[in-house]
């Protein structure tokens, strides 16, 4: 489903061609999306970047698109991958509270805002490095929404769209105050829907029959 069919589909369901509707559309998409996004972990929203730290400077610049952490990993200087521990910020400041204690990191927290761009974060790690070690993230972001998207596509609307059909219905029949019947059936189907996305992204992405066997029906 591309973007002028879901817009479609969403005039069809609300039976609403109003032009305050149809300049809303793109919002109560975006919203289901949000929603989406925030609610199962996806291995299409992950991307995987590489850089590299600063000597003597315990702090790392997050992507622009940066959501949350899946991992971050420090490459040592035999090439290795260190893979490091997520702590809290006051973690990292108690045990290396002095700058100039230099090392191979192994922890790393959120540190907050960027001084010079308070949209973006960045992170902090310990011991500071004492070298420019090349670094791996694997993050999750925020892909681009279907109302900018190329031709209108985007990997949930060829997949599942289902659950974003009726996340944005819920969206659209909450903007135009529709009756109680109809928004409860639109949620329900919504939450169905967002059943079966889960069991793809928290479930089958994250396992194989070799590890965890089949799945299998009970016989009666």
């Amino acid at each position: 489903m591309n973007y002028t069919q879901l817009s479609d589909a969403l005039v069809a369901y609300t039976e609403n061609q109003s032009s305050e509707f149809a300049a809303e559309m793109p919002v109560f998409i975006r919203e289901a999306e949000q929603r989406i996004y925030n609610t199962v972990q996806l291995a299409n929203l992950r991307k995987n970047v590489t850089g590299n730290l600063t000597a003597n400077n315990k702090y790392l610049q997050c992507p622009s698109d940066f959501l949350s952490t899946y991992s971050l990993a420090v490459i040592d200087d035999s090439g290795d991958y260190v893979y490091l521990q997520n702590k809290d910020v006051n973690f990292i400041r108690q045990v290396y509270p002095s700058p100039t204690a230099t090392g191979l990191p192994k922890y790393y927290a959120i540190f907050g805002p960027r001084s010079d761009n308070e949209d973006e974060l960045s992170f902090i790690v310990g011991p500071t490095p004492a070298s420019g070690y090349g670094v791996e993230l694997h993050y999750y972001y925020y892909p681009e929404s279907i109302t900018v998207a190329a031709n209108g596509r985007t990997w949930l609307g060829d997949n599942f769209d289902s659950v974003l059909l009726y996340g944005s219905l819920v969206e659209a029949y909450t903007y135009m105050k529709g009756e109680q019947d109809v928004l409860a059936l639109y949620d329900s189907k919504y939450k169905e829907a967002l059943m079966l996305l889960k069991n793809l992204g928290d479930g089958k992405q994250r396992g194989d029959a070799y590890r965890d066997g089949q799945v299998k029906v009970p016989v009666a």
